[in-house]
């Protein structure tokens, strides 16, 4: 367990969000502020908790959703195809695939739709990678969520969608 499991408590408090408002002379919902904040918290500690999980398969986040999204297409996909899908840079899947590919996790070869164009291919040895994964992957994913009964999961899904939908709040000019 680590202290950030150990101490829940350091998640800000309502009263915190109250005097944080208060404070800059704002007329803002401080319950929903409150709920802002800790799901930017809990992201950031996801994220964290995540690298650390696909460390230990000698993979990051990143690398892991790349390989899962080839295996999802059959196994290939262009490199621009791959950015979209992943909602990153062409560089930054250029970084990715360079270092699966140095590790024999992906392959590039010419495209056959367009000579000119490179895809992006999964191989026996990424197809594996995953699949060895797999067991104890699914059932860290399981427990993450453990605590909830399967319809309160089907009520936090319909919640991340309308919040994740409305990410562009914190985005926009």
């Amino acid at each position: 367990m680590s202290d950030e499991d150990a101490n829940p408590g350091a998640a800000p408090t309502l009263e915190q969000a109250r005097k944080q408002i208060a404070r800059y002379g704002l007329e803002a919902d401080p319950q929903a502020v409150l709920v802002a904040v800790r799901l930017m918290a809990a992201g950031a500690r996801l994220d964290r908790a995540s690298e650390v999980h696909f460390a230990r398969s000698g993979l990051s986040t990143g690398r892991y959703r790349l390989l899962v999204d080839l295996e999802d297409s059959d196994g290939e996909k262009s490199p621009s195809q791959l950015a979209k899908s992943l909602g990153v840079s062409r560089a930054t899947v250029t970084g990715l695939v360079v270092g699966l590919e140095r590790e024999g996790l992906v392959a590039r070869r010419a495209s056959t739709e367009d000579g000119r164009g490179a895809v992006v291919v999964l191989t026996a040895r990424g197809s594996r990678r995953l699949h060895d994964m797999a067991a104890d992957h699914f059932a860290r994913l399981e427990a993450l969520v453990g605590g909830l009964a399967a319809d309160e999961r089907g009520l936090f899904l319909d919640l991340l969608e309308r919040i994740t939908r409305r990410i562009g709040a914190l985005t926009a000019e």
